[in-house]
């Protein structure tokens, strides 16, 4: 089967310039609409890559997320919100883009075009087959995360991707491959649309449901959040006042001594 980018594919609409804001609005939510079901077709290979994930974290290993452009800071977004989240370590989950820091925020010129670029970030980290590497690219051709992903196969190290083309070369090379197809762009070509969408949703639910594996929620409560502003301290608070049917009063003494919802609530049962 040959390849076929459809996320450069024309788009199914027309002269978006004559399209009054209704008629924009409306038809660009008309078409995010079809990203959850199109994510909703790939959740067998969410599974298994999760389920590699949990294995490795579980064994002291990490996450490493690889991309340029919308992709890229969309992995570094997830990884840096784990450990507020989780309370996890920031050397738990990494995200890495193309161009750097900078890249974040600013565009860096060809970045994503080095072949080699992205291992030597990898390197720097000191990657090993404890590690896994998740590739994101909607277009799925990105030299910069593609060759990342052949040096890491070499290195029998665990690949998986994120990519909105089937048969991509991205797609072919990881060997736990995650393939969203949501079709032509709105906006043609524009991937930080559906692509980027579906993207996000992904990673939502490869971080969150590996966290929830490896121990770092309760009930359905972020427990070893980090209580690092007002708005946290309260949501912990009223986690606390649930958990233990205890009046608010006792409960910020709780926080304030332990400084984790976790702990309060295992300190205070143990000395019920």
């Amino acid at each position: 089967m040959d390849f076929i980018k459809t996320t450069e594919q024309e788009s199914n609409y027309n002269d978006l310039e004559k399209m009054n804001l209704t008629e924009l609005l409306t038809n660009i939510n008309n078409e995010d609409k079809t990203v959850p079901l199109a994510v909703e077709k790939a959740i067998p290979q969410i599974e298994k890559l999760v389920e590699s994930i949990v294995l490795k974290l579980e064994k002291g290993g990490r996450l490493f997320y690889l991309g340029a452009g919308t992709s890229g800071r969309l992995g570094v977004v997830d990884a840096s919100e784990c450990p507020p989240t989780f309370g996890v370590s920031h050397d738990i989950v990494i995200g890495l883009i193309a161009g750097g820091d900078t890249a974040i925020r600013k565009a860096v010129e060809f970045a994503e075009d080095s072949k080699d670029q992205g291992w030597k970030d990898l390197k720097t980290y000191q990657i090993s087959d404890k590690d896994v590497v998740i590739g994101i690219a909607a277009s799925g051709t990105t030299p910069y995360v593609v060759n990342a992903l052949k040096e890491c196969n070499a290195n029998n190290i665990v690949t998986g991707c994120i990519t909105c083309n089937e048969n991509s070369p991205l797609a072919l090379t990881a060997k736990l491959p995650i393939v969203i197809v949501v079709g032509p762009e709105f906006l043609t070509g524009s991937s930080r649309m559906k692509a980027g969408t579906a993207q996000k949703l992904v990673l939502n639910m490869i971080s969150t449901t590996t966290m929830i594996k490896l121990g770092k929620v309760k009930g359905n409560k972020m427990v070893d959040m980090q209580l690092s502003n007002k708005k946290l301290v309260e949501r912990g608070e009223k986690m606390l006042v649930s958990e233990l049917n205890i009046d608010i009063t006792t409960a910020k003494k709780l926080l304030e001594t332990h400084g984790n919802v976790r702990e309060a609530i295992r300190k205070h049962k143990s000395n019920e």
